[in-house]
């Protein structure tokens, strides 16, 4: 029995000592303080918003969160019932549907404008380099510097921009008040969303476009093709795959968007969105058990979004 167990001992400690167990002891070492990292930034705040999407959480009980009481769906319930988030007719839409609309019609206008870039530089032409680099300006400066640029532009007083040279060519008689005009503030985000952001569709489209084999339009001239048939028959079916990566993406990025908006309306005004939402509960009315149930179901509908890029777009560029 005795020398049974010496044998497994030795047998264990040849294990522990071999190869294979010191480079697999390497690389859990190596992996550990990037591991506690995401577990700290990403896993537990994840976990840690679902837990207290069911607990009612204030600030007479924040010094204690963990005894927080159980309260079920009433979260999900107060929010989708609380008029800031429901559909209120015309005049008051409400987050989730401003949060559709804004979504899908900035997405859209992205992809449009990137695309019509993209097929732009991908002519050759002189300073063609330094056109590429004035389009990427918007998509890396930083946010916070062009939101108070677009602000100063769009100030309601005679000094803005925007009024300014309307008053001064007789268009306007008096300033207006841009981002505090229900519709058309809406409407100034997402133009503001379409131009920051149609610099990353206008790259990936770009990349593609160069990647088209030349053959393809060669054959085209000697049928006769004209550039609109070149551009529907060759160019669209051949740029399928990267627009709706490139649409389902920005979707799901814009639809989680919060600084935009935030910096330019404060979600006001007709422009108030489930991540602006999501702030306005918890830090606002200081209701964060409300807030992070307005958080899940944001998370719910992104989840359905990747859901459709994963199957529309992943699996079919797979099959290719």
């Amino acid at each position: 029995m005795t020398a049974l167990t010496r044998d497994s001992q030795s047998s264990l400690r040849r294990r522990w000592n071999s190869l294979d167990a010191r480079e697999a002891r390497l690389a859990w070492m190596l992996i550990l303080p990037t591991a506690l990292i995401v577990f700290g930034l990403v896993v537990f705040p994840a976990v840690f918003s679902i837990w207290i999407s069911f607990r009612d959480v204030g600030l007479n009980n924040l010094n204690n969160v963990f005894s927080a009481p159980f309260v079920g769906l009433q979260n999900y319930r107060n929010v989708i019932n609380d008029f800031a988030f429901k559909f209120q007719g015309m005049r008051s839409w409400g987050a989730a549907v401003t949060s559709i609309v804004y979504s899908f019609s900035a997405t859209i206008l992205t992809v449009a404008v990137g695309l019509v870039a993209a097929l732009l530089l991908n002519r050759p032409f002189r300073g063609r380099g330094v056109t590429r680099a004035i389009f990427l300006f918007p998509y890396v400066a930083p946010i916070v510097s062009i939101a108070f640029v677009w602000r100063w532009i769009l100030d309601p007083r005679p000094s803005g921009v925007l009024n300014d040279v309307l008053m001064g060519l007789g268009v306007i008689d008096l300033p207006k008040a841009y981002l505090a005009t229900r519709g058309l503030a809406l409407l100034l985000v997402i133009v503001f969303e379409a131009w920051r952001y149609f610099p990353f569709a206008m790259l990936m489209i770009l990349a593609r476009l160069q990647a088209v084999d030349k053959t393809l339009y060669e054959a085209a001239d000697v049928d006769g093709a004209n550039n609109w048939h070149k551009f529907r028959y060759v160019t669209i079916p051949e740029l399928r795959y990267v627009l709706g990566a490139v649409f389902l993406l920005r979707l799901i990025w814009t639809f989680n968007k919060f600084d935009d908006i935030f910096l330019l309306t404060g979600g006001g005004f007709g422009t108030n969105v489930l991540p602006v939402l999501t702030y306005q509960f918890s830090f606002k009315s200081f209701n964060f058990g409300k807030g992070a149930a307005n958080a899940m179901i944001l998370l719910l509908i992104l989840i359905v979004f990747l859901v459709l890029y994963v199957f529309f777009v992943m699996r079919n560029v797979e099959e290719e």
